[in-house]
């Protein structure tokens, strides 16, 4: 298997390893040339550990010719966002406060991806503790889109968006407080999915806002990104929020099609809060009328508005970032990036009063969300505005120009995923969100995958791999 060969899903190159079709030593070989290839370009790696996982694929190897696979991840070419600790591997957080800084222990997820056979190929870059970027004055430049690396990855899981649309790994790691998985996942071009607030642990990883913070997967399709869920979630007592709820199977019910869902328009969000652009209006609508083609029912629903969630994000996320990066802002603020610290300095200047206000907006901002989908089962509506912008051309403040469509869904903490929804007049990926209510993650999966399985773009990948 070269490295120009085509790239598999997980559940096809995990088919193709249990029936002794592929070898994990090729597929890994394969990943490796890409990222030789391609990464000078995508800068979608802060550290590259190629012995590591060549030593990995060989025993995977070995281990599934013995006893066959231990499950769909065994084998499979994986990398984090380096924001995951990494037991005897480099975490920064993009940052050069921690560069050099190696943990002792990986993160609960790490250990978990780890025991279900993942190869792991190194770590991934991000915006500077998940918060600073696309930040030109780092030890790392910031990734760049492989549909066009003069524009823009979306962040702040950057380097796993790159990696996975390049074919670099086929799955990878990311962290959600604001949309940092679905953000990267809508601009690359693949699948991210942001489960329940507590439902991934968080223990190991480092924090930008404990009350907001998400991990979960990202990959080039919907199943993939069950698969890797299914190896994530589960309750632990080390993460004071983790959720002890059962896991269930979250392919289960990929498959059976959407007929007798119904699923709520959030059309107020994507026309008025904050307009889309004409191509990402018609993914929109193109996608409603294919749900209600296949039997669901779709109708409007009315949420508080994008300005009231963000601006309650905003508060709390940056209140909270300060109070973690406080004692190095004070003593060597110009060990962060400028970006980074201009934002910390916000939170510096926030109260004890502005932060509980925030947090009693929140409960209602819940209550409301909840009341207005009681009739509901999913929300649909817009992940980003349009295509990546040149990376050149993001400003530093555009979470105060114009609010997202993701950082909602952080407030309530529930399960949202960006899936692909075509391409643009520039060439590059579209994307929806769909929202699921608490700990219904197979719903939504089963609801993303219908939509993209009925679509021809996962078919596409990025030009450069030609």
């Amino acid at each position: 298997m070269s490295a120009a060969t085509p790239i598999p899903t997980i559940a096809e190159a995990a088919a193709a390893i249990a029936a002794r079709r592929l070898s994990p030593v090729e597929l890994t070989e394969a990943c490796l040339g890409r990222v030789e290839r391609l990464d000078g370009t995508l800068h979608a790696f802060i550290h590259l550990d190629a012995e590591g996982a060549r030593a990995a694929a060989r025993a995977a190897e070995t281990r599934i010719a013995r006893d066959g696979p231990r499950g769909p991840l065994d084998g499979i070419p994986f990398a984090h966002k380096d924001i995951y600790g990494t037991a005897g591997l480099p975490t920064t957080g993009h940052s050069r406060v921690l560069q050099g800084s190696v943990p002792r222990e990986d993160a609960t997820t790490v250990r978990n991806l780890a025991e279900a056979g993942i190869v792991m190929l190194g770590k991934l870059a991000t915006h500077e503790f998940a918060l600073g970027g696309p930040s030109f004055d780092l030890p790392w430049p910031p990734a760049r889109n492989p549909w066009n690396p003069e524009h823009f990855t979306g962040g702040s899981s950057s380097g796993t968006g790159a990696a996975v649309a390049a074919g670099l790994v086929l799955g990878g790691t990311g962290s959600d407080t604001a949309g940092s998985i679905r953000l990267p996942a809508s601009l690359c071009g693949i699948a991210g999915i942001k489960p329940t607030y507590g439902r991934c642990s968080r223990a190991g990883v480092l924090p930008l806002s404990q009350s907001l913070d998400h991990t979960g997967p990202m990959a080039w399709t919907v199943e993939d990104c069950a698969i890797l869920l299914q190896a994530m979630a589960g309750y632990d007592p080390v993460d004071p929020a983790s959720a002890d709820r059962p896991v269930p199977d979250f392919r289960a019910g990929l498959g059976q099609g959407v007929r007798g869902l119904r699923i709520g328009l959030v059309r107020h969000f994507h026309e008025r809060d904050h307009p889309v652009d004409a191509a990402t209006l018609v993914g929109i609508e193109g996608a409603a009328d294919f749900f209600r083609r296949e039997g669901a029912e779709v109708r409007e629903v009315t949420l508080p508005g994008l300005d009231a969630f963000n601006a309650c994000a905003w508060v709390i996320m940056l209140a909270e970032a300060f109070s973690i990066h406080e004692a190095v802002m004070r003593r060597e603020p110009d060990q962060f990036g400028a970006i980074l610290r201009d934002r910390l300095a916000l939170g510096g200047l926030l109260t004890a009063a502005d932060y509980l206000a925030a947090q009693k907006t929140r409960r209602a901002l819940i209550a409301a969300t909840e009341a207005a989908t009681a009739e509901v089962d999913l929300l649909l509506t817009a992940a980003q505005p349009g295509e990546a912008a040149r990376i050149d051309a993001v400003s530093p403040w555009a979470f105060l120009d114009k609010p997202n469509f993701t950082t909602p869904f952080n407030v309530t903490g529930w399960p949202a995923l960006s899936v692909c929804a075509g391409f643009g007049a520039g060439g590059l990926p579209l994307a929806l969100q769909l929202v699921g209510k608490p700990f219904a993650e197979p719903m939504l999966l089963r609801a993303g995958h219908a939509y993209e399985t009925a679509h021809g773009w996962r078919a596409r990948r990025p030009a450069l791999l030609g």
